[in-house]
């Protein structure tokens, strides 16, 4: 009896201790991962097609970012303007970009338990291209909440289209989620044919409407790092906060009942918080797909299905996903590349392996 008592203690002993293990490796490897991340922002802002030294470029930063008095002298002021002002806030934005679209993918993938949901999949995509379209075949040019004229249609587009959606999916106090995927779908296909009639009949902006579709970080700057932060981190920290109540959903929305969790109000919750992150950031980038659906999945795989570790985790690969991408596009040949093509041209294979392992009964995480 006394051994048989012993021999479970050891046993839940262990346990525990394999448990204590695994949270701290999990949070070294957070940290190395932050930290990698870090590296990599610096790495990329030194990486250019203008020529500017290393010591240069280290006395900018740390005279720029840092507030650190160190002596600029025989530093060119286009030098200057070329980090500060063009490198920096573009690697910046390129993090903030991937960071919240990554993080909104994990909480719809959450929501929908469906591995192959993502930022766009209720008609936000779509909403905000025939927003920057009409923006830019009527030349607005104006400026409202801090916002150009395109890119507050666009942010106006987006919000509009998830609202159509919602309210044609909701039954009574509920929404379900079938509905959603449906409704998403099809106001999705109708608004890109509205665009496609706007591009039709106004042939003279077809390339500038193309190229913003195509999402890019070319030309932008610290307006646009200032405009989507306030929505990124508002919207990142309330998605965290779900992150309890989306793992006790992952065993069925009528355990999470029982268990005390107001589904649909989480439901709510992250579907507006999401929509909202992901419009402000596709109003200023234009349309950036696969990393909302392919750095939660690779996550995933790594960390496991429980949120609170799998989206500040997607965050820091999703930011420095795109921020490779971003410096691939812009380095790869004397032509720039809109970084939407690199993404896809990633996630495009890794979305077809999805299909492929779900077709033969694999289980797709």
């Amino acid at each position: 009896m006394a051994r048989s008592v012993r021999k479970n203690a050891d046993a839940r002993f262990e346990r525990g201790t394999g448990m204590m293990k695994r949270k701290k490796k999990k949070k070294l490897a957070l940290a190395l991962a932050i930290a990698g991340c870090l590296f990599l922002i610096y790495i990329c802002t030194v990486m250019g097609a203008a020529s500017v030294s290393l010591g240069d470029i280290n006395r900018i930063l740390l005279h720029e970012v840092f507030h650190i008095p160190v002596s600029l002298e025989g530093i060119s002021e286009g030098s200057i303007t070329i980090i500060r002002d063009v490198r920096l806030p573009r690697v910046l934005l390129g993090f903030l970009t991937g960071a919240s679209l990554s993080v909104c993918g994990a909480g719809y993938q959450g929501i929908f338990k469906n591995p192959m949901a993502d930022p766009f999949i209720l008609g936000i995509s779509s909403g905000a291209a025939l927003g920057a379209a009409i923006g830019i075949v009527l030349h607005f040019s104006g400026s409202i909440a801090g916002l150009s004229g395109t890119t507050f249609l666009a942010f106006a587009g987006a919000l509009l289209t998830v609202l159509l959606v919602y309210t044609i999916s909701r039954r009574g106090k509920k929404v379900p989620v079938a509905s959603l995927l449906l409704s998403g779908i099809a106001v999705n296909q109708s608004l890109s044919a509205f665009m496609s009639l706007i591009m039709l009949f106004n042939q003279q902006s077809m390339d500038q409407i193309m190229f913003w579709t195509m999402g890019s970080l070319n030309g932008k700057g610290w307006n646009q790092v200032v405009t989507i932060l306030p929505y990124v981190v508002v919207g990142i920290i309330l998605l965290l906060t779900s992150a309890r109540e989306l793992d006790i959903m992952l065993m069925g929305e009528e355990t999470a009942i029982q268990l005390g969790v107001n589904v649909e109000f989480v439901k709510k919750k992250v579907l507006v918080v999401t929509s909202i992150v992901t419009a402000a950031v596709v109003s200023a980038t234009g349309i950036i797909g696969f990393v909302g659906l392919l750095i939660p999945h690779v996550v995933r795989l790594f960390t496991g299905p429980g949120h609170r570790v799998l989206m500040p985790v997607s965050l820091v690969f999703g930011g420095t996903f795109l921020i490779l991408c971003d410096t691939v596009a812009r380095s790869a040949i004397t032509q720039e590349i809109p970084v939407g093509i690199i993404t896809a041209a990633c996630g495009g294979p890794f979305f077809l392996y999805l299909l492929r392992k779900s077709r033969k009964g694999g289980a797709v995480q």
